[in-house]
């Protein structure tokens, strides 16, 4: 089983790549297979049916609509962001829907989408089932899909084998653990991301894999600006003031020699500008998923304002370093909130840039597998409870209190040799236990936590 970096960072559309990007690969994917059998012009009705944590905060993280964009053939990758929700109100108004983006059929919103709030399917909690019917009513095609985490997608075949992408690609340095990982640095005198390099060029030329992780880079910093210049409330019903604005023009003022914080109200603003713009339904980057895009986005924007000597080749070794540890999450656990809670997204993306920045200061790879293991070991038991089924409280302020953590753990790690007692394996499996004990309702479901406690307004 091979992961890419370019697997773990895609370029998507807010608010959650679960509940979001996932579905409206699903539902692309759906409408693309009947494209290509020759099933299209007899389908006169679309019926999509939600379950688990997609039905209970469907509406709030968008799924509803992703999966109409994806059924008139949108991707989350080239969606245009400013006229996503036009389309779909379009679609629910003409009472129309041009499937896979080229068959006219009659379209109830209402009817056609449904959220089941408290039903699951048996594989996974983000589970999606698309059925298309003929004339006479017979159901033409019936599939099933899961949407696992980080906007990956598999179908009912699939999700009991593994939980990521079919690729049997042989890579020069495989590796499943950690502990593998480091024996191949070891042994090959590498660093990590040097050995995530050498597997990304089973794929592509270095060259090509530079200009891919760098146009990541370019989105991720695109967001942070989109989300500096946007004030307002955010939508959805909570009435939540956009800060990143406020916050930013504050920052242009001269800088206080004798306020030693000064840095870590840029990280702040750096994720909350993401997280905001992702909550907004804007271009965003997975890293590793929406709910905890704005992580590795400010720990860069502090690597590349506040290091010196700090360019886009480390910045390329960021991201390779992140990507190799995100890949140790997505195979040994989870980076689903609604199979592990939000220790799998912001505690996973944590861990994921306390490595990488690590490794981009100049720490060897003991010491950036040391730095993620502090990354996700502070973050274990962490509960996904957006209110009001929205990623924004406490989403958003959770990416930027995690950024600062994971700056901690890296400057943590470099001061060490490496040596500690707990490993980033039994982490990740600490992790992995710790979801699968937790409580439904504490899972992305809106039915625990702040969400039930905090009263919408």
């Amino acid at each position: 089983m091979a992961l890419s970096v370019l697997d773990l960072f895609s370029v998507g559309i807010g608010p959650s790549s679960s509940h979001t990007v996932g579905p409206m690969r699903a539902a692309k994917r759906f409408a693309e297979g009947l494209v290509r059998d020759g099933l299209l012009d007899g389908v006169v009705r679309v019926r999509v049916e939600l379950f688990g944590s997609l039905g209970a905060t469907g509406r709030g993280h968008g799924s509803d609509k992703a999966v109409v964009l994806g059924l008139q053939g949108q991707t989350p990758e080239t969606v245009d962001t400013a006229t996503a929700d036009d389309r779909v109100a379009a679609a629910a108004l003409d009472a129309r829907l041009m499937l896979a983006g080229r068959h006219g059929i009659d379209f109830n919103f209402t009817e056609d989408v449904l959220l089941h709030r408290r039903k699951s399917l048996p594989a996974h909690p983000n589970g999606m089932i698309f059925r298309v019917m003929s004339h006479d009513g017979a159901v033409v095609r019936e599939r099933t899909y899961y949407s696992v985490g980080g906007g990956f997608v598999v179908d009912e075949e699939a999700v009991g084998v593994n939980r990521v992408v079919v690729d049997e690609t042989v890579l020069p340095y495989p590796f499943t653990t950690a502990d593998e990982l480091l024996a191949i640095c070891a042994r090959e005198g590498l660093g990590i991301s040097t050995v995530m390099l050498a597997n990304e060029l089973t794929w592509h030329t270095e060259v090509e894999v530079r200009a891919k992780l760098l146009n990541i880079w370019s989105v991720m910093q695109a967001c942070v600006a989109d989300g500096c210049a946007a004030d307002g409330i955010l939508p959805g019903g909570l009435q939540v003031t956009r800060r990143a604005p406020a916050l930013f023009r504050a920052l242009q003022a001269p800088e206080d020699p004798a306020d030693p914080l000064r840095a870590m109200e840029w990280v702040n603003l750096f994720a909350l500008a993401v997280n905001e713009e992702n909550a907004a339904g804007g271009r965003i980057v997975t890293a590793p998923t929406n709910g905890a895009a704005g992580i590795i986005p400010a720990v860069l924007h502090y690597y590349l304002k506040f290091v010196p000597g700090a360019d886009d080749d480390g910045v390329v070794r960021f991201l390779l370093t992140a990507a190799a540890i995100g890949i140790l999450f997505k195979l040994n656990a989870s980076i689903s909130g609604a199979e592990v809670g939000c220790q799998g997204e912001v505690g996973s993306a944590c861990s994921m840039a306390a490595g990488a920045l690590c490794e981009a200061l100049g720490g060897t790879p003991i010491q950036a597998e040391n730095a993620a293991e502090i990354g996700i070991e502070h973050n274990l038991g962490l509960t996904c409870d957006p209110v009001g089924g929205l990623v924004q409280i406490p989403c958003i302020e959770r990416n930027a209190i995690a950024s600062v953590k994971a700056i901690n753990a890296a400057r943590l790690a470099l001061y060490g040799d490496g040596s500690h007692k707990v490993s980033l394996d039994k982490a990740i499996k600490t992790m992995r236990d710790t979801g699968a004990d937790m409580m439904t309702k504490y899972k992305e479901t809106s039915r625990g936590g702040l969400a039930v406690n905090v009263i919408e307004c």
